[in-house]
């Protein structure tokens, strides 16, 4: 894709004073959905325009009445963190048929609604395109038949589309994500979890059928996040002969002392004859050729439910007032766009360019040709499947490639989920490029203390879904330590380090890579990746770990403020970590609904929290019943939580009452989540891949010596892309006394929680998506799609 052109504009020059925009959900029903519709009418608002739900889906449309309502700012209260769609979600047969477009078209007209904004899979996408096409004739076929005025076939001549892909499937080409497809991922790895604790105790084969009749995205990427012996999806079938393969793998699993096995079938696989492969023929083949006591689990419309992820509110919320900001730029020529996510950036394609490439997949999936197939669903599907057969399938040590070289992994810093997925993958990665594998427990501290040992591929079998680190992490930076673990590098021949951790992790490359001018034992290739609940590592977007934390955050903010139902009306004011870091503050706010979030990167003071307290004095005065506040830990030394809680308590008085909560520690612990589990597992894997690069590069005359900047890089997300970058130039990038960047990219989604949340606040939209144009084959660099 092209790059959008910047364009400084802010959004108060884009008015929506004198417009119509309805929104409307179809097809199947996917968590986030209500975050998004929450999104486009408190934005529709907020610029000026009437905003109207649609009921029921097309249904709605074309039966009107009471279907068509007009949205207020607190129609949408308490929405967000609620599954499914509570506008509600049908299947039209009549809105197929010229008829009910005919009929859905005047009800519009009687409203004079003109914006359109569907959320829905390629099926609801497609029939707004239709209609929009159809609109003109159909306007001037109501003023044949008497039921709108000439006049009106002028005043409403053009139907404005934007879409929002709302599938738990993520089976819509031209997105990375697609709304829903996170907590459906939740919902699978929640389950996979718990089944492998008693699959563990019975030492059971497991099959799990998991939904995607024509998609296999939730059973490739829940197989990755789980380290699945075995996966079967639709778009690559597997070999013939599959099935003794298969067993081979599951018996030198079991041979390895390993006491499960779990096998992730998508519902829709098929093998190469295009014949179906369902749960049932895998138990009866295991119980055949192995005898192993098996069991079926069919996940069914488990994975629709429950409440969203902090991923897909925040995914939902950005692209509801990226629709609004769509539909007050288009014109009459406008071709219907979609909103869709592109690494980390919004971008608006062309709907019928994304639906027809969609169904081109389908269509190299009935004509066998799988690898064009994987080709077509995009570089994040195939990097996924290339990264679970380098994982789960071990190659037999004739193949592997000799390289001798050792390569140590470690953790620094303080815990975060998904460490323990990246040390698996880097291990795993390793030896199959030919790598002597180390392992580091304790950080540096455990280095220049000897604690080394070689790790092998069993040894890390299992840790995908294990919290913390399991090599143990600290805090300690190298330099005081630096000349004992030099010795330690020389005993064990180390020529290539793997940091996995946070700022510590970061400041200890720097002092490593100053070290070289003194200990030829650093001359070699070093890379980190950035592992940190705070998310506050120069030099990418994303940590692992952050996504688990926001969850936790979000998960307790929602307890938090429905333990607040059926009583008077109340304030919670929630502190949460992050150092000086605002991240966590400001879209676990977002992600959670709040007021307001208090960040030490935004300076605030007196004036601002009397100007809180008054706007959620008036918020109360209305059917809104509690309010949420989040405040980083090192917002500010003078106003801290005591000094809110007690400042709101007072001010509050007669209008709400306060409570205050520090969420602390838990938001370190607990399960990795789906995200990071695979975030953490395949930068890890191209971090590796990197390592080997340099190795071969930099090993001249017996050995490797590796001095230059490019040598000892971060491999962080920036955009769109993943990008290894010297970590000497990214020191001016960092402000070391408060350990955050000096720029971060979550600041511009500030604005959007103040908007939502009813305050008047600027926002540069010069990052908005413009309309861009889908291509097959994207530069490699910019998968940045790599976490999911």
């Amino acid at each position: 894709m092209a790059q959008p052109q910047s364009k400084k504009i802010f959004f108060e020059n884009l008015s929506g004073a004198g417009k119509a925009i309805a929104v409307l959900t179809s097809g199947g029903d996917a968590q986030g959905m209500n975050a998004a519709v929450r999104a486009v009418v408190r934005m529709g608002l907020y610029v000026g325009a009437k905003v109207y739900f649609i009921h029921e889906g097309y249904q709605g449309m074309v039966d009107g009445g009471e279907n068509i309502e007009e949205a207020s700012w607190e129609s949408v209260s308490s929405m967000l963190q609620v599954g499914g769609t509570v506008i509600g979600s049908a299947r039209c047969k009549e809105f197929r048929s010229h008829e009910g477009r005919l009929k859905a078209a005047h009800n519009l007209v009687q409203q004079g609604i003109t914006n359109l904004c569907v959320i829905g899979g390629d099926g609801s996408l497609t029939g707004a395109n239709l209609f929009r096409e159809e609109w003109s004739g159909l306007l001037t076929e109501l003023v044949e038949q008497g039921l709108i005025e000439a006049d009106a076939v002028q005043k409403y001549s053009a139907l404005h589309i934007v879409g929002m892909v709302g599938s738990i499937d993520n089976d819509f080409c031209g997105t990375d994500m697609t709304i829903g497809t996170d907590s459906a991922l939740h919902r699978i790895i929640e389950v996979v979890d718990a089944i492998m604790t008693t699959a563990q105790s019975h030492q059971r084969t497991f099959v799990l059928e998991v939904m995607g009749r024509h998609c296999g995205y939730l059973a490739l990427v829940s197989a990755l996040a789980c380290g699945a012996d075995w996966v079967l999806i639709p778009e690559m079938p597997p070999e013939d002969g599959w099935e003794d393969k298969m067993c081979e793998k599951l018996s030198a699993n079991r041979a390895g002392m390993k006491r499960l096995n779990i096998i992730i079938v998508a519902e829709g696989a098929i093998d190469r004859s295009n014949r179906p492969i369902t749960t049932d023929n895998i138990k009866d083949l295991v119980v055949k050729c192995l005898g192993f006591d098996t069991r079926v689990t069919i996940l069914g419309h488990v994975q629709r439910g429950g409440t969203p992820s902090a991923f897909d509110r925040i995914l939902a919320s950005r692209m509801g007032v990226e629709a609004v900001l769509a539909l007050l730029e288009t014109t009459a020529n406008t071709p219907a766009c979609v909103v869709s996510l592109c690494g980390n950036q919004s971008v608006r394609l062309p709907l019928m360019e994304c639906v027809q490439m969609t169904q081109e997949v389908q269509r190299a999936m009935d004509g066998k040709r799988f690898e064009e197939a994987v080709k077509l669903r995009g570089r994040s599907f195939e990097n996924n499947l290339k990264t679970y057969k380098l994982l789960a399938h071990r190659k037999p040590e004739s193949e592997l490639p000799i390289s001798n070289f050792n390569v140590a992994v470690l953790n620094v810093g303080a815990p975060s989920a998904g460490m323990n997925a990246a040390v698996r993958s880097a291990v795993r990665v390793g030896i199959s490029e030919g790598h002597k594998m180390f392992a580091v427990s304790d950080g540096f501290e455990g280095f220049s203390k000897g604690q080394i040992k070689e790790i092998k591929w069993a040894d890390v079998g299992g840790w995908t879904g294990q919290g913390g680190s399991l090599l143990g992490t600290k805090r300690t930076l190298p330099a005081k330590h630096v000349d004992k673990i030099a010795e330690q590098m020389r005993e064990h021949n180390i020529n290539a380090l793997l940091i996995v951790g946070g700022f510590e992790a970061f400041e200890s490359l720097l002092q490593l890579y100053e070290a070289r001018a003194t200990h030829e034992e650093f001359c070699i290739p070093m890379c980190m990746l950035p592992a940190t609940i705070s998310n506050n590592v120069p030099g990418t977007d994303l940590s692992i770990g952050a996504d688990t934390a926001l969850n936790a955050i979000v998960e307790t903010c929602d307890r938090i403020k429905q333990s607040a139902s059926g009583t008077k009306r109340r304030v919670f004011i929630i502190e949460t970590m992050g150092g000086y870091c605002g991240y966590l503050a400001s879209v676990g706010g977002l992600a959670a609904g709040a007021d307001a979030a208090y960040i030490y990167e935004e300076p605030f003071d007196i004036r601002d929290l009397q100007a809180n307290v008054e706007h959620l004095t008036e918020k109360m005065k209305t059917s809104i019943q509690r309010g949420l506040v989040l405040r980083n830990e090192n917002c500010n030394e003078n106003y801290t939580t005591d000094f809110i809680y007690q400042l709101y308590s007072e001010e509050g008085r007669g209008v709400f009452d306060s409570r205050k909560n520090v969420l602390g520690h838990m938001q370190q612990g607990g399960a990795p989540s789906p995200f990071d589990r695979n975030f953490g597992t395949k930068i890890s894997a191209k971090a590796m891949q990197w390592v080997t690069k340099k190795l071969v590069e930099t090993f001249r005359q017996g050995r490797v010596f590796a001095n230059t900047e490019d040598t000892c890089c971060l491999l962080g997300m920036r955009g769109r892309a993943l990008v290894f970058q010297p970590v000497v130039q990214l020191k001016g990038e960092t402000d070391f006394v408060h350990r955050i960047p000096k720029e971060q990219w979550w600041l511009k989604l500030r604005p959007l929680m103040k908007i939502l949340a009813k305050y008047k606040t600027s926002y540069d939209v010069s990052d908005s998506g413009q309309l861009e144009h889908v291509v097959r084959n994207r530069p490699r660099e910019s998968d940045a799609s790599v976490a999911m």
